[in-house]
């Protein structure tokens, strides 16, 4: 099935005490286009989720927002300075037995002397983070694709659709042509007659030029070639590969053979079908042009 290369995914997640959330959003390019939008820090994993990302979609421009929240994270570490803690008791009980004095301090009364609590900031394990953030992304990616799966599968039976209107009008075309070359033969006659009134008319010449008529506006090959590429495509709507620029090739013989069969329609009602057969065409570009 196809998909589409438009989408958006999100996914929210952790690492430890921090918050990670993940955006992902696509829209149309011709080639593949991935910006990654996170704090500097985690730039070293850029190029992990680049990839990451490039499995799951080989064209489109991409754009990943990467959020990370560490207001809970408890990111401060508070450490006793035991060496000098035990220097202030030690000098504390040395006072008291000089001068006779009670023990009565406290732990209280030591925290408060400077430098004996210490506020440190706790290290991140980056590593550990970067592999919470892909993995994240990962779930951020499946919401992506599930998104693009149903835009592509309504694409898909719209074109599916269109591709049955252009069989429809294909077959049209293959009716109106014998007509046409009769109808030439018979105005053909008329004209001869009218122009040599008397004289008697060469059948023989009539057949001639009726042939050849019929040989210029022929249009059994382009019609043939034109259900080929139908039947080419509609296989492309089943594979699970990307298949938007053989679908973009395809349009573009389409095109050749309806403006071929338009050409050679010396007829107004064929000039009306192959109107409609190019309208039917044209909208299936558009669509391919959204297709991955």
């Amino acid at each position: 099935m196809i998909k589409s290369m438009t989408g958006y995914g999100r996914a929210e997640g952790a690492s430890g005490m921090v918050g990670i959330s993940i955006e992902i959003k696509s829209v149309n390019n011709r080639h593949f286009d991935c910006a990654i939008k996170m704090p500097r820090v985690y730039s070293p994993f850029e190029e992990t989720m680049k990839s990451a990302v490039h499995k799951h979609i080989s064209r489109g421009k991409v754009d990943v927002f990467v959020s990370i929240d560490s207001s809970n994270a408890g990111d401060i570490d508070i450490k006793v300075n035991v060496p000098l803690a035990d220097a202030y008791v030690a000098a504390l009980k040395e006072l008291s037995a000089r001068f006779g004095l009670p023990e009565n301090f406290n732990v209280t009364d030591i925290a408060r002397f400077p430098d004996i609590l210490l506020a440190e900031k706790k290290e991140t394990d980056i590593e550990r983070l970067g592999a919470d953030i892909c993995a994240v992304l990962e779930d951020a990616l499946k919401d992506f694709d599930e998104m693009r799966a149903r835009e592509g599968g309504r694409m898909q039976l719209d074109v599916a659709a269109r591709l049955d209107e252009i069989d429809r009008l294909t077959a049209m075309t293959e009716e109106i042509s014998p007509k046409t070359v009769a109808e030439y033969r018979e105005k053909l006659e008329a004209r001869m007659r009218d122009i040599l009134q008397s004289v008697e008319l060469d059948e023989s010449r009539v057949l001639t030029e009726a042939a050849l008529f019929a040989d210029r506006t022929a249009i059994n090959e382009e019609t043939v070639r034109l259900r080929s590429h139908m039947s080419q495509l509609r296989d492309l709507l089943e594979s699970a590969e990307p298949v938007g620029r053989k679908m973009d090739f395809l349009v573009q013989e389409f095109n050749r053979e309806a403006n071929t069969i338009g050409s050679k329609g010396n007829d107004a009602q064929m000039a009306k079908v192959v109107v409609d057969l190019k309208a039917e065409i044209e909208k299936i570009r558009e669509q391919a042009q959204n297709v991955e």
